[in-house]
């Protein structure tokens, strides 16, 4: 079932959307994400030896899905810098400092959607503007759609879960240090996560 409007990967331009599937009508609107059962987070490599996992508690967004130009689809995601949570109280509290978010000066991390595209079956790649710390950079997450549901109180629900890999001195987050044995503390490579619940408006 296609959400999003495919696109042609040898010459990177939107071609046709495919027949739409009358079911895809219904998905038609804008949704709200549940952020008690969304989750955004992210994997680096610490010591060159192991993964350090850790998400953003705090996060709030909105979805416009459109069936039958199912590449007008959009997404708006608003992160607390400061609800990061490794569950390590000392490393959140350095994660928050100037020497890597500066959560004080710089509270939110955005992301805002250019572009939507199919990639096959229930694959799709959302493209966009990621902002940390007032730098911003293009960012394309690719997700699965996880289908639909209607919840026992009645909402309807769609689902997404994906993930994208960035190169954090590229918003300017760069503080490391250098261990006795070569090698850096932190890596440079970042995985997002994210995995999203989002709730249909009421008309």
């Amino acid at each position: 079932m296609g959400i999003f409007g495919r696109k042609n990967n040898d010459t990177d331009t939107a071609v046709a959307t495919l027949p739409v599937d009358p079911a895809l009508a219904a998905l038609t609107g804008e949704y709200a994400i549940d952020p008690a059962h969304s989750s955004i987070g992210f994997t680096v490599r610490h010591a060159m030896v192991t993964n350090v996992r850790g998400s953003f508690a705090e996060h709030e967004g909105s979805l416009k899905l459109d069936g039958e130009n199912p590449h007008a689809s959009a997404a708006s995601i608003d992160v607390k810098i400061a609800s990061i949570d490794t569950g390590i109280a000392d490393r959140d509290g350095h994660l928050r400092s100037g020497d890597f978010f500066d959560a004080e000066q710089f509270p939110l991390m955005t992301f805002r959607s250019t572009e939507a595209a199919q990639l096959g079956g229930d694959k799709y790649r959302i493209t966009g503007d990621l902002t940390i710390k007032d730098v911003t950079k293009p960012l394309s997450i690719d997700l699965e759609f996880n289908g639909t549901a209607t919840d026992p109180y009645g909402n309807e629900r769609v689902g997404f879960e994906g993930s994208a890999e960035i190169l954090r001195s590229d918003w300017g987050l760069t503080w490391n240090a250098a261990l006795e044995t070569g090698g850096v503390m932190v890596s440079d490579k970042v995985k997002l996560n994210f995995d999203i619940s989002a709730i249909k408006n009421a008309a």
